[in-house]
């Protein structure tokens, strides 16, 4: 399915990648349900949409409230119609030395981010199973396959994440269901998080270079939504972390311990007296990017073959017989 026929349910849509996602479908004439906490940024991204071309309604929702989920998605279903996509994007994060955290931070962040894409997976399976048909995408994360220091509450939680898919992946397999399921694991993205997360670092926070827009992440989710494949790794630096970890994890940790703390830090203290999202949205429309767009890249090559992975092996095929054909008539 797609275009102006698709009801897209996004959270975390008022900034980062989730805005740029509603953008995206918006192109593509998509009625999208823009769920998340801070009403200006859900209300700019309404507008945003309906000029592009699509249509959306603004649901303001902690996804950490199950209930809150649950009232949102029947909402969607009587104001825009049947829900075809549903995109858990919504996350919360600490910039924190394990030792420094409290419990009722890693509780807040496991929420949002884990329990969070529980319940939009529940919402969404309540109305796409009966139905036999839907696309769920779970945006995750290269480091739901590798923790990083700094960052452990959102690691595990994008970790739980991973479990939980491949528990329900298998599920839907043993039911012929005809829902369909997929995580993104998405590299280190420009977003406005690093200015509203909560942080006891002494130097201000960074993505960990090298570092895309988030338009790249909504090119892949978009992708993903309408090419269902188990999963997606976006970007070359996720596909190396995830594949360095499973052969060489114990030489990870021991880079990631010499190198993972300044990667996270840049350009003078940070104010530990600034607002931050954890427990209460961040007033104002923080839009899509961060501010590192000097360094951010508007694409990758990788995701630009794993988009056309088809047309490049029919690529590769028609090489390797074409020298066949060569090798055979040089030698006849």
């Amino acid at each position: 399915m797609n275009g102006a026929s698709e009801v897209v349910v996004i959270t975390g849509a008022s900034a980062g990648v989730g805005r740029a996602t509603a953008r995206k479908f918006a192109r593509h004439g998509a009625r999208i349900a823009l769920l998340a906490r801070g009403t200006d940024g859900l209300e700019a991204a309404q507008r945003e949409v309906e000029e592009l071309g699509g249509a959306a309604i603004v649901i303001p929702v902690d996804v950490a409230n199950a209930a809150q989920v649950e009232a949102a998605a029947a909402r969607v279903e009587i104001d825009l119609g049947k829900i075809d996509i549903w995109i858990n994007n919504a996350m919360a994060s600490v910039f924190s030395p394990i030792k420094e955290m409290t419990p009722e931070e890693f509780r807040r962040v496991t929420e949002v981010t884990y329990l969070g894409c529980v319940y939009g997976t529940l919402a969404a399976l309540k109305r796409m199973l009966p139905r036999d048909r839907g696309m769920i995408v779970q945006v995750g994360s290269a480091l739901a396959y590798r923790g990083i220091p700094l960052q452990a509450a959102y690691c595990a939680a994008k970790h739980a994440v991973q479990g939980f898919c491949d528990s329900l992946r298998c599920e839907l397999l043993h039911d012929k269901s005809g829902v369909r399921l997929t995580m993104v694991q998405l590299p280190a993205l420009n977003t406005p998080q690093f200015g509203w997360v909560k942080s006891r670092l002494p130097r201000k926070a960074q993505p960990v270079p090298p570092i895309f827009q988030p338009e790249v992440a909504a090119e892949a989710i978009y992708f993903a939504a309408h090419n269902p494949r188990r999963e997606f790794y976006i970007g070359l630096p996720s596909v190396k972390a995830i594949v360095a970890n499973k052969i060489a994890p114990g030489l990870l940790d021991h880079y990631l311990a010499r190198t993972g703390y300044d990667s996270q830090q840049y350009d003078g203290p940070e104010d530990h007296n600034r607002p931050d999202n954890l427990w209460q949205p961040v007033p104002g429309d923080h839009g899509a990017h961060g501010a590192f767009d000097a360094r951010a890249s508007n694409w990758s090559p990788q995701l630009w073959t794993s988009e056309h992975r088809a047309w490049l092996g029919i690529g590769v095929m028609t090489l390797i017989l074409s020298s066949i054909l060569a090798l055979f008539k040089r030698k006849r």
